[in-house]
């Protein structure tokens, strides 16, 4: 397989980049919501998870002690058979065969080791930064900038869904493309629709 054009180091977001998670974190939201007595529909939960999860709690859950924890613990059961988006493997797999190397940084602890393995792609990855690690969430670059300075990363892209993952990228020195169906956003060097856009063209 080609190896993807224009960077050797990749650093990737999970939730909504590499796994399909947006279906089953809606659901598990829009659950949560109504356990205690609130009523949105999946279209405005959806929308506002695309932004962040402080984002969707602040707007449709902001007083709910406990929320987030709620929420959590009904997204982990809901994430019992994760599903990775088209290309996902086909792309961390030609990363690693032309040398070089797949980091992740996600929002979630530990959990996230299992998703991974669940998924078959534990092994492409260099480095998993998750939650359990300490650094303060997106779109704060610390995450980024400790993967940047720990391994010397210069020719180096961070692939996110969000315009935080674009943010983070951006304040930390390093490119983003962005996710998203195809739409732009500010900072990024290049928004694309499907993650198998970043192989060649054969």
């Amino acid at each position: 397989m080609t190896a993807p054009v224009g960077y050797r180091d990749y650093i990737w977001d999970l939730g909504g980049t590499l796994l399909d998670n947006y279906a089953t974190s809606t659901t598990a939201f829009v659950d949560t919501l109504a356990e205690n007595g609130i009523h949105a529909t999946r279209d405005e939960v959806y929308g506002a998870l695309r932004v962040s999860t402080a984002h969707a709690i602040a707007t449709f859950a902001p007083g709910v002690a406990g929320f987030r924890s709620e929420y959590k613990a009904a997204e982990a059961l809901e994430l019992a058979h994760p599903v990775l988006f088209d290309g996902a493997r086909e792309v961390l797999a030609a990363v690693a065969r032309s040398g070089g190397r797949n980091f992740l940084v996600s929002h979630r602890d530990h959990q996230v080791l299992r998703l991974l393995a669940d998924t078959g792609i534990a092994g492409y990855f260099t480095q998993v930064v998750t939650a359990d690690d300490g650094f303060p969430r997106k779109p704060d670059p610390t995450s980024i900038r400790h993967l940047v300075d720990s391994y010397g990363l210069t020719d180096v892209v961070a692939v996110g869904d969000r315009p935080i993952d674009v943010q983070a990228a951006v304040a930390a020195g390093v490119d983003a493309i962005y996710f998203n169906r195809g739409q732009a956003c500010p900072g990024a060097v290049r928004a694309i629709s499907s993650l198998r856009d970043l192989l060649p063209i054969a």
